[in-house]
């Protein structure tokens, strides 16, 4: 797959990603209307539910990016700092080699190295990198960092994983209330309707899978995304730089430090270059890794650049 095949293909899963929490929200909204009871037959949180998913997504494609910079406490590179002006020149470069505008960058003010991109498109992103990503790696290690993030925002990476950090949030904040209001919403059809009948019982299972479900699904889907995401931007990137063992440096580098990025919560873990948390899971293969790992083992990455590169 191509960098334009690529940018297809994340424009497509993005919209499919935005129907399915759609979904997830109206599923909860017939919830509550089952067990609440909607008011003269209007399903009146079934349309709460759909209006807040749209709202959603509609802050979270605008907006999304200002949320996570102000989360992580990104603040603007200081162009004094002779690290930070190496990195910005760095950027520079690889806008230049990629052929998309430089984006805006921020630091993080973090003893862990990491990085990642976020925005809309090319034209509306940014990349933010840690202070102890730019006080370990070395030049040309830089370029290949910038590089690989420079690919998630020409291939539109960008866009989905930002929309799934947003939307992430606002499946869990509706699905907290609706298990927080499940006893009382049952005990009132139960005050209404002495026999609430297998129909009831059928709909309340169904209600009540999707409530503890949903937060699960969503967090799985995004580290889905963020492992396939993440093998194409190492490739991508080693591609405009023309030196894979650059990446693959930078990553051994990553991957020796197991301490967590603690600017970096759960909710946008997905959209480092490696694995913020620290977690063991991430360095295994396997079902249960493959299910829970937030991004592919640093080893299997290093080794397909190695591989560019005609090494074993």
């Amino acid at each position: 797959m191509n960098i334009y095949e690529q940018a297809l293909s994340n424009r497509r899963a993005t919209w499919f990603t935005v129907t399915i929490f759609i979904l997830f929200f109206v599923a909860i909204g017939i919830g509550f209307d089952f067990h609440y009871g909607a008011g003269a037959g209007i399903p009146i949180f079934t349309i709460i539910a759909l209006a807040f998913g749209v709202i959603s997504s509609y802050i979270g494609y605008y907006y999304g990016d200002k949320l996570i910079l102000s989360s992580t406490h990104a603040r603007e590179l200081d162009l004094n700092d002779p690290k930070q002006r190496q990195w910005q020149n760095v950027m520079e470069e690889m806008s230049i080699a990629s052929g998309i505008a430089l984006p805006k960058t921020f630091i993080i003010d973090d003893p862990d190295p990491n990085a990642f991109a976020t925005g809309r498109d090319p034209g509306h992103s940014s990349v933010v990198v840690t202070k102890g990503l730019l006080e370990e790696l070395n030049r040309d290690e830089l370029q290949g960092v910038a590089a690989h993030e420079m690919s998630h925002i020409k291939n539109f990476d960008i866009r989905l994983m930002l929309l799934l950090a947003v939307l992430i949030g606002s499946i869990a904040l509706v699905s907290d209330w609706a298990r927080r209001s499940l006893f009382y919403g049952s005990r009132r059809r139960s005050n209404k309707s002495g026999n609430s009948g297998p129909v009831a019982l059928i709909i309340l299972a169904i209600w009540l899978i999707a409530v503890i479900l949903a937060p699960l699904i969503s967090q799985l889907l995004a580290m889905f995304v963020s492992r396939r995401r993440e093998f194409l931007a190492d490739a991508s990137g080693a591609e405009l730089t023309r030196n894979p063992l650059a990446l693959a440096s930078a990553l051994e580098k990553l991957d020796a430090h197991s301490q967590p990025t603690r600017s970096i919560n759960q909710g946008t873990a997905h959209l480092c270059i490696c694995d913020p948390k620290g977690r063991a899971l991430g360095a295994h293969e396997g079902r249960v890794a493959n299910l829970f790992a937030t991004h592919p083992p640093i080893n299997k990455r290093i080794e397909a650049l190695k591989q560019m590169a005609y090494l074993k």
